[in-house]
Formats: C-alpha cells, sequence, structure tokens
C-alpha cells in the first residue's frame, strides 16, 4: 500500500498543485508533499481531511480497487492505525464507483476515542456493532449500541466513535458517498 503514489496520482489526475490540494484539504503543503514522498505516514484525521477535501473515497487512498470477485480473508489486511486514539481500520471492500461505497471493520482498543471531521464527501454511514460497546457521537447527541445493534447517520455530521469500556470493541462501517 503507496498511500503517498496514490496521492501523487489523484492530484495529478486532478492536475492540482500542492499549494491548491493544501487549500483543499487543509493539510499543510509540506505535510502533503511528506506523504507523498514516503517520508510520513498520515493518521487517520489527515486521510480523512484529503479524502473530503479532494472529493475521492477514503478507501482509494488507502487500497487498490479490484474488480474480479475474490474471497478477502480479513485478517490478512493490513490495517490502519491511529495509535494515539487506540483505532484499528481494516479496508475490506475498497470504494466501489457502482454501488459508492467503502466497506470498513474497525476495531477501537478499551478507553479508545476518534473524532472525525464531518465528510462532505458522504452521504450515510452504517454502523453494525459485532463485539463490545460502542459510543457514538453525532451532532453532541450520544448513542450507545451493544453487540448485534446497528446504527444510520449523516456522515457529513461531526462525529466521534468512542469505547467506554474495558473491551475492544468491533464493528463494521459502511460508507455510502454522495
Amino acid at each position: 500500500m503507496d498511500i503517498g503514489a496514490t496521492l501523487k496520482n489523484i492530484r495529478k489526475e486532478m492536475n492540482l498543485s500542492l499549494d491548491t490540494a493544501a487549500k483543499l484539504t487543509g493539510v499543510s503543503k509540506a505535510m502533503l508533499g511528506q506523504i507523498e514522498r514516503g517520508e510520513s505516514a498520515p493518521t487517520v484525521l489527515t486521510l480523512w481531511k484529503i479524502s473530503t477535501g479532494l472529493k475521492v473515497s477514503f478507501s482509494h487512498l488507502i487500497s487498490n480497487t479490484e474488480t474480479e470477485s475474490k474471497i478477502v480473508n480479513i485478517d490478512e489486511i493490513e490495517p490502519v492505525s491511529q495509535a494515539e486514539d487506540g483505532m484499528l481500520l481494516f479496508n475490506i471492500f475498497p470504494f466501489d464507483p457502482v454501488s459508492g461505497l467503502d466497506y470498513y471493520k474497525i476495531i477501537i482498543e478499551p478507553q479508545g476515542r476518534h473524532a472525525s471531521i464531518p465528510h462532505t464527501n458522504v452521504d450515510k454511514e452504517y454502523i453494525v456493532v459485532l463485539e463490545g460497546t460502542l459510543e457514538m457521537t453525532v451532532n453532541d447527541q450520544v448513542f450507545t449500541l451493544h453487540e448485534g445493534q446497528a446504527f444510520s447517520f449523516n456522515g457529513n455530521a461531526g462525529h466521534c466513535y468512542a469505547n467506554p469500556s474495558n473491551q475492544p470493541v468491533v464493528f463494521h462501517n459502511v460508507i455510502r458517498y454522495k
């Protein structure tokens, strides 16, 4: 997975300078350059800023899209890690332009919390909790979800995923883009 090369290709295809990409994404020109050169591993938050600003799917930045039918071994997927907030994100099914969907498995460690910026390029997010307890905050409203429960919300709203328990929470997240 070469996020830097992917970012550079997207930027070049859109005929954007680093300056313009920085203005669109809110990520500094220096940081974008470091990512493109492979000198910096971007956080999930930084990737969301880039995705939103450039109006591309999140998974487009972190994986290669394949159109063939195939079995996916989730345990073999290299996660995108956000160590400071205890989140691991597994891109199970990268963005499909026909369906407009991304499909992720997410694990948040005990007491972990991941605040997400509003995604102006996202219509809806769908959550299905597989293990543990997930506390979702959407526009300052808190929802507590337990194993076997599902939840949907507008992806362009401010939201936060949190694990208030002492056990990891595991959930699937499906994102539908506009």
